[in-house]
């Protein structure tokens, strides 16, 4: 690029120099020519020739060049030369050549004009110019040589430069790549492109050392949770093959077992979703829906369970709420806030179901009157096995906020965990799911 630029750049200053020479040379050549000619038609040949020795003796430069003659006879009548030269470039009226002119051999430029019965060459000596335009020439090679030379060395810098710059970068990620993923690329301070590629690589390194982190959570959540019903399933079956009298009391310990095994199937399943969810896999399924029609449904399905607790299920839901997403895994989500809500809320207590709209978005929130969430553990809320100190004794898994918060960001939205009431003892627990309608 360097050297394109030097090139149009020299490009212009030699038509700008020598091209203008020469188109200066051939403008006053015209002139002159134009002149006599109009001298020989109000003069005729007589008044022609004075014209011409006239301009021979106040040409003090030297460089005009004349020369008539008769047409037939080739007899010279004025002029510096002694006789008509050879064009070098054909026969046109325009020409190069070399001339004899004050007893030395120059270039000039000429131009021939016919007129009646004579034959008059006007030209200008190009010595100065030529050795102008070889000036300019050599000076155009010279330059050449200096921008080959300076977009090499331009080139070599800048490559050096961006390898320093660089260089953090690759020796970040061949240390990630032999497993440190603790490795990070440093910032220069400079907050050039080099710093902000370095600040995304950095924040997805650690988005990478979060979810690895979560991996080995999850796995450590898995071995921890599923070996205790696991064991004890193995173990009531073995007792049971061992104690059992008769037919109906193995029948019932089996039975149990495969109530064991039927909730570790669950929390499996719950799991399955919760990675779909989190990788994006079932944003195939979205359509339109009318999401207060869902929660509707989900209210009055969880109804029956409230009031088997002796507990209340309100609800407040617009009678419209136009939305794009997943009815599957949205009711899933709901209806695992509701059964929450219920599990956690004593006898005689409320749950409330309540969605709104607003102009970019729908909240859908689930308030109860339980214990609720401590500030400490709301930010664990969403992991998948965390339970509360308070919720260790109450049946469950530790997956319904995970999936409800894989869920809300599935549909580019997110959950919040608030007290109900803030003033109460206890204050209850308002989980609120922002989903944008765009």
């Amino acid at each position: 690029m360097f050297t394109s630029a030097a090139v149009a750049l020299v490009a212009v200053l030699w038509w700008a120099t020598a091209g203008a020479l020469d188109r200066q040379t051939d403008a006053a050549i015209r002139a002159d020519a134009i002149a006599l000619a109009e001298r020989f038609r109000e003069a005729g040949t007589t008044g022609l020739v004075e014209s011409i020795e006239e301009r021979l003796a106040v040409d003090v430069a030297g460089d005009s060049i004349y020369l008539l003659l008769e047409a037939e006879t080739d007899r010279r009548l004025a002029g510096n030369l002694d006789s008509w030269p050879k064009a070098e470039n054909g026969s046109g009226p325009w020409f190069r050549t070399r001339v004899v002119h004050d007893g030395l051999s120059v270039e000039a430029r000429a131009h021939r004009i016919d007129l009646p019965g004579l034959r008059l060459l006007v030209g200008r000596d190009e010595t100065e110019r030529s050795e102008l335009r070889r000036l300019l020439t050599e000076g155009v090679f010279w330059s050449f040589g200096a921008v080959i030379f300076f977009a090499f060395l331009g080139a070599s810098l800048i490559r050096n430069a961006l390898q320093a710059r660089m260089r953090p970068t690759f020796v970040t990620t061949a240390a990630i790549a032999g497993g440190d993923l603790s490795s990070r690329v440093p910032l220069s301070g400079r907050g050039d492109e080099f710093d902000r590629l370095a600040q995304v690589l950095n924040a997805m390194l650690d988005r990478i050392g979060t979810l690895m982190e979560g991996v080995r959570g999850v796995s450590d959540a898995i071995a921890h949770d599923l070996r205790t019903p696991i064991a004890r399933a193995r173990a009531k079956l073995e007792d049971a093959l061992a104690t059992s009298e008769d037919e109906d009391s193995l029948r019932a310990a089996v039975e149990q077992g495969i109530a064991d095994l039927d909730g570790i199937s669950r929390i499996f399943q719950a799991l399955l979703r919760i990675a779909e969810a989190e990788a994006g896999a079932r944003r195939a399924a979205f359509a339109p829906l009318d999401l207060g029609a869902l929660l509707a449904d989900a209210a009055e399905i969880y109804e029956a369970a409230a009031e088997a607790r002796g507990q209340r299920l309100l609800t407040d839901l617009p009678p419209d709420l136009d939305l794009v997403g997943d009815r599957d895994l949205l009711f899933q989500a709901v209806a695992n806030l509701l059964d929450n809500a219920i599990k956690f809320t004593p006898p005689g207590g409320t749950v409330q179901l309540a969605a709104a709209a607003l102009p970019g978005a729908v909240l859908v929130s689930v308030a109860d009157d339980g214990p609720g969430v401590s500030p400490e553990d709301r930010s664990h809320a969403g992991e998948r096995f965390f339970r509360a100190d308070r919720s260790r004794a109450t049946p469950g898994s530790g997956l319904g906020l995970s999936l409800v918060r894989a869920v809300a960001h599935l549909h580019a939205g997110e959950i919040v965990l608030e007290d109900a009431v803030p003033d109460r003892v206890p204050p209850g627990l308002r989980v609120t799911i922002s989903l944008p309608r765009a």
